[in-house]
Parts: structure tokens; C-alpha cells; sequence
């Protein structure tokens, strides 16, 4: 008789167990769904039992699969910033299958979401108490005195490996001082990135609806690693390699010429940081990352491209936003990477760049201004998401050049004047003149005689294209900015928004 009533009792809670709802990772207590689309809701359960979602006044149903997962997908909702709770209820099949599970989350927001990922500049924490370099310059004071119940985050553990090798048990936070607490020797990685901290918190200041932000990364790695199965399909084949890798984990890892750890192969990030919150709806994600392929820069614009259409597929999301950094000056020449990010955002038109090429520091690979890379994201987003009357988000781009005698003229898009600002007052700029030899020079602005008044006294110049000569050049061929290590940039267009590295020769023209 005793064995078996414990018999029973192991049965039921077996069965128990088997019942239990388990919601996908982006669904908790405070969680933040996206207005304005389709929601996709999932989770997993007994195989053959009934699911239902309740949210919003709107209930759907639906049948958990073989494999135990379930899925429905919420119609499209307004901003609301009251929080209300989601009810999901699982049943046994049939006309009068009773309750089996019931999960109740609560204070549930709808507004914007957003993701953010990259390596060490976007995880770069908003604050961190032990180390007086690698946080934001302000973060101790933003987050001491911001208290915003509305604007929720998610921070994803560090884990790497194949889709479904860690389920990540993540939790959304709300904007308040005790969520960016942390002891003096903690782990700066568990901390919210400065990045994405403040572009959340101004996206919510601009729209005032509720902002959910969920941040991957880590710092030291390569797109390749955060690149989707999926954004290799029809790639480019000068990545062909990279498409073909199959990646190895535990026993069978061991280090190659392609990458020198389990986490940097391809896919290894992303299906662990981020392929738990797929298909998540959000409106798009942020990018900060490209030192660790600085050598291979005549393939990141590809990679980039490969990186983009994963996550749009993965995300279900066509129309996905991708708002990336340009790579700050530091004592390492960017030319290259710089460039192929500028391609790409001209390729990509759900893309765009932020340039910071006045806001590095040459001798520290994390600048701590991340307030003003994440204004210059944000800007992106208000002009091209959300209706706001912008006169220019994007930085100017060189479209061509033409030459008369020894002056080099060069054509811009975005920029209809200009000024500069040096710290020490002068004109100079690092702009650059080669001829034939292909040997660059230092080049200087000239300018006409009607704009030579407010060029001397106001560093202004009231056209938008730019006139260069250097005395060492007779004949120009080619003209390129912030082409030598440590120099950083000086010249904006007329809403302040700096020009990036470039380098343009005769005949060239800005690719479309």
C-alpha cells in the first residue's frame, strides 16, 4: 500500500512538472511589449494541452505543440502606461479539459522596445563603483537622480554556445537608482550599458510613453558571433567561410586560424543572448561594435549586411531599425572600418550611423562620453520613427571630388555650411591631399573672399562644399579626413553633427 501511494504521488507530480507553463524569455512581471505591431507571445507546456493568453481585453487560443511550445500573437495595441497584468492559462485538450497551469504577470507596460548589442563600447556600464575608466563619465550622478517607472531594462547574462544550450531566466528592471546599485567589486558586466541606458532614457523623455530596452554584449567580440544562421543565407561569398563554419563547443572545441575562442565563432552569441528573445516584437536594435574586426575591414561591410538580414529574419521584423556607432578615434587608424560602416549605412536604408569622431580618446578604447553616441542614435530614431521635424539626423558623407589646378574640391550630402571647432582656437583640420605618388599631405581649407570674414572670426564657412590645397601638392588625385592615428574630428555640418573618416579620388563617387 505504501509503494503505492508514493507511486501516485511521483505520478502526479511528474505530472505536475510536465503541466507547468514555462513563458519565453521576454515575459515577466513589468515587461514591455511594442505598440503598433503584431506581439508574438510563446512559452512551452504539456504537448496537446490548450493554451490561452489573456491581455488587454483580448484573449487568444492556441494548442501546444509536439515539442511542448505555443505560441500566439497579440494584435496591434496603443502606448499604455497603466500596468496591467497577462493572464495565461493552460488546460487539458478537449471541450472540458479542466486548468492544469495558470501564470499571472503583472504591471505590464506597452510602448517601445528596443535591443542592444555590440562588443566592449556598447557593454561599457552606465556606472560601476571599482573601476575609474570602463563606465560612463556622469553615470554615478544620471542614475543617483533618475527615477523613471516607466522605461524598464532587461541585461543578459554572459553565456555562449548552440540555440538552446542556456535558457536564459532574465528579469525586466524599472529605471530607478536601486536598479543601478552595485557592489565595489562586482562584475562590471552584470551593470546596464551606458549605451543603451541613455537612449532609452531620452527616447522616453522625447515620446513620454514606456520604453523597454533589452541589452546583449560583451566585450572582445566580432559580429561574426552575433550574426544569426539566418543572415548568412544568400550571402556575399567573400564570406563563404564564415557562412560554412560550424561551430564547436565543450570537448570538441579547439582553437583555430579563424577564431581564438568558443565564443568569438559565428552564430555562438546570438544563439545564446539572443535568440531566446526571438520573435520578440521591437521596433529595432542599436550597434556598437567593430574594433575586434578592424583587421579584416574589406569584409565588415558584408558582415554587416550578414548581421542585419539575421536579426530581421530571426525577429520576423522586415522593417527592423538598425542604428549603429561609427568607431571613435583612439590610436589606432579606423580608415577602413569607418568607411565600410559608412557603406553599409548607405546600402541599408533601415540602417543608420551615428558618427563620434570628436568624442574618442587616444588613449582609452572606451571614451566615457556615451551620452552624446546615444543622442546621436536617438536622433536617428525621432526623425525616422517617430514623426519628430528634424532638419538633418545624418552626418555629412563626401559624394565627390573635382579639381582645379592644385585646389580639391569636395562635394557633401547632409551638409549645407560648416564650422569648426579645435580646442585651441586655430582653423587647422586633418584633412589630407595625395597626387599621383599616392603620398599624403596635410592639406588647409581655403575659402573664398566672402566667407573669409566669418571663417577668421567664427571658424564659418556658409556653402557646403569644401576647397583644399596643401603647397606640397601640385596636382591633387585624392582627398581623405582623420586618415592618420590620433587625430580626432573637428568639423560639423550646420546642426552640429561632425564629419567621419573618408577618403575619395577622382572619379569616385559616394556609393548609393
Amino acid at each position: 500500500m505504501k509503494k503505492e501511494i508514493v507511486s501516485l504521488a511521483f505520478a502526479v507530480a511528474s505530472s505536475a512538472a510536465l503541466a507547468a507553463i514555462e513563458m519565453g524569455a521576454p515575459f515577466s512581471d513589468g515587461a514591455v511589449l511594442q505598440r503598433g505591431m503584431k506581439v508574438p507571445v510563446w512559452g512551452t507546456a504539456t504537448a496537446g494541452n490548450e493554451i490561452e493568453v489573456s491581455f488587454a481585453g483580448k484573449s487568444l487560443e492556441t494548442t501546444v505543440s509536439q515539442d511542448g511550445s505555443w505560441r500566439v500573437d497579440l494584435p496591434s495595441m496603443d502606448a499604455c502606461s497603466k500596468g496591467r497584468e497577462m493572464v495565461v492559462v493552460e488546460r487539458e485538450s478537449g471541450w472540458f479539459g479542466s486548468k492544469v497551469d495558470e501564470k499571472v504577470l503583472t504591471d505590464i507596460l506597452v510602448g517601445e522596445v528596443w535591443f542592444a548589442s555590440g562588443q566592449s563600447n556598447m557593454e561599457t556600464p552606465i556606472w560601476h563603483d571599482g573601476n575609474s575608466r570602463y563606465r560612463d563619465g556622469k553615470g554615478a550622478m544620471m542614475t543617483a537622480m533618475t527615477k523613471l517607472p516607466l522605461v524598464r531594462f532587461i541585461k543578459t547574462p554572459r553565456v555562449y554556445g548552440t540555440a538552446s544550450r542556456h535558457k536564459l531566466k532574465v528579469q525586466w528592471q524599472k529605471f530607478e537608482p536601486s536598479s543601478f546599485v552595485a557592489t565595489h567589486y562586482s562584475c562590471h558586466w552584470k551593470l546596464l550599458s551606458a549605451v543603451a541606458w541613455y537612449y532609452a532614457r531620452e527616447l522616453h523623455l522625447a515620446l513620454g510613453i514606456p520604453i523597454g530596452i533589452v541589452e546583449s554584449s560583451i566585450g572582445g567580440t566580432g559580429i561574426d558571433a552575433w550574426t544569426p544562421r539566418e543572415g548568412y543565407e544568400g550571402c556575399d561569398p567573400s564570406i563563404n567561410s564564415v557562412a560554412e563554419y560550424k561551430p564547436l563547443f565543450g570537448k570538441e572545441w579547439k582553437r583555430n586560424d579563424l577564431y581564438n575562442a568558443p565564443f568569438q565563432q559565428p552564430t555562438s552569441l546570438f544563439n545564446a543572448m539572443v535568440r531566446d528573445y526571438t520573435p520578440m516584437a521591437m521596433r529595432g536594435f542599436i550597434w556598437y561594435q567593430g574594433c575586434n574586426n578592424n583587421p579584416e575591414s574589406h569584409l565588415y561591410r558584408v558582415k554587416m549586411h550578414a548581421l542585419y538580414n539575421g536579426w530581421a529574419k530571426a525577429f520576423e521584423n522586415p522593417s527592423l531599425k538598425l542604428y549603429f556607432a561609427q568607431l571613435a578615434p583612439w590610436q589606432t587608424n579606423w580608415m577602413g572600418i569607418c568607411m565600410a560602416q559608412t557603406q553599409f549605412a548607405a546600402e541599408q536604408p533601415n540602417a543608420a550611423i551615428a558618427v563620434t569622431a570628436d568624442v574618442g580618446n587616444f588613449d582609452d578604447i572606451h571614451p566615457n562620453d556615451k551620452e552624446t553616441v546615444a543622442q546621436r542614435l536617438v536622433i536617428h530614431a525621432l526623425k525616422r520613427d517617430y514623426g519628430f521635424d528634424i532638419p538633418e539626423d545624418d552626418s555629412p558623407v563626401a559624394k565627390s571630388l573635382s579639381v582645379a589646378g592644385d585646389v580639391a574640391t569636395v562635394e557633401f550630402d547632409n551638409a549645407t555650411f560648416w564650422y569648426i571647432y579645435n580646442l585651441d582656437m586655430s582653423l587647422k583640420a586633418p584633412f589630407e591631399i595625395a597626387g599621383e605618388d599616392g603620398v599624403w599631405k596635410q592639406a588647409e581649407i581655403v575659402v573664398c573672399k566672402d566667407c573669409e570674414k566669418g571663417w577668421k572670426a567664427l571658424s564659418f564657412i556658409n556653402h557646403s562644399a569644401l576647397h583644399l590645397k596643401s603647397a606640397e601638392v601640385k596636382s591633387p588625385v585624392a582627398v581623405r579626413y582623420l586618415g592618420r592615428d590620433r587625430t580626432s574630428g573637428v568639423m560639423y555640418n550646420q546642426v552640429a553633427l561632425p564629419l567621419g573618416p573618408f577618403e575619395i579620388s577622382l572619379g569616385a563617387k559616394k556609393t548609393k
